[in-house]
């Protein structure tokens, strides 16, 4: 029995890698809006998650997070940008502006 303990913590701790999930985030550009679509791997969505749209300069341009849907839309900014999708520490996705589909870098 004393043997059984051991190996089963070893069993459930290597299964912890095959449950982890990692985020997404696209975005596209349609009529001067865009429109970014999150979740993760596992299928989970984003919505209330914190999604900033941020200058070069580190200002952040749009302050927005995931609706009920996980979208978020918003005007397009002037100049160079890019995306930032923040779920934590090891859930983060950048898209540069010249990712975001339907913009003409």
């Amino acid at each position: 029995m004393k043997r059984i303990a051991p190996a089963l913590a070893a069993l459930v701790l290597s299964a912890l890698p095959a449950a982890a999930h990692y985020p997404f985030c696209t975005c596209a550009a349609q009529g001067g809006k865009i429109t970014c679509q999150g979740g993760f791997s596992d299928g989970t969505g984003a919505e209330g998650v914190k999604l900033d749209v941020i200058s070069y300069d580190e200002e952040v341009l749009v302050p927005a997070k995931f609706d009920a849907s996980s979208k978020v839309d918003f005007p397009k900014p002037e100049g160079e940008f890019y995306i930032l999708f923040d779920a934590g520490p090891g859930h983060v996705v950048e898209v540069d502006w010249q990712d975001v589909e339907g913009l003409n870098p």
